[in-house]
This record gives structure tokens, sequence and C-alpha cells, in this order.
């Protein structure tokens, strides 16, 4: 785990082989409490090739000095992630 918040990362892999690629990510809030969202791809070794663009929002707890993974939320699909928006924009433009 890391020990800053911009070292956190979703990005795995296994031997050579990268499993999850993350492409970019957000860090939304930071201190004890981290929130960041993702977007990244998985592999898929039966087509070798990467998935679609995939979102996910991480939540994560300093403790000791380390960062650890409390809760997660994937971002099913893209129509997902334009219902989100579409919510988010709806209730902040009521601020």
């Amino acid at each position: 785990m890391a020990s800053n918040v911009d070292e956190l990362t979703i990005e795995y892999s296994e031997g050579d082989q990268v499993l999850v690629k993350e492409l970019d990510k957000e860090i939304l809030t930071k201190g004890a409490w981290a929130t960041l969202i993702y977007r990244y791809q998985d592999w898929d070794p039966r087509k070798e090739e990467y998935s679609k663009d995939k979102y996910t929002i991480r939540r994560y707890q300093k403790r000791n000095g380390e960062y650890m993974q409390k809760s997660k939320f994937n971002i099913s699909s893209p129509d997902q992630a334009q219902a989100i928006i579409k919510a988010l924009q709806g209730w902040l433009k009521d601020e």
C-alpha cells in the first residue's frame, strides 16, 4: 500500500502482463480518508486485448501511515456513468 495519496493505484500485474491497466485517476479528496476515481482497462486473455474503458471510485483510510482500501464502487457501463453525471449536474445546478 501507499503512504502518499498520489502513489495510490489500481494497476495490477502478474509476471510481465498488466492485468488491470490504470489509464487515469482523479483525487477527489485527500486526508485521513481519500477518495479517488480511476479510468482503467482489464486484460482479456481470451481476446488478447484490453477491455473498453471502465471506471471505479475507491475510498481509502490512512492508518499507521499507510492507505488501505475500505470501499469501492464500479461503474458498470457508459450508460450508468452518464446517468450519474446527469443526476449530479441536476442537483448541482440547484446549489
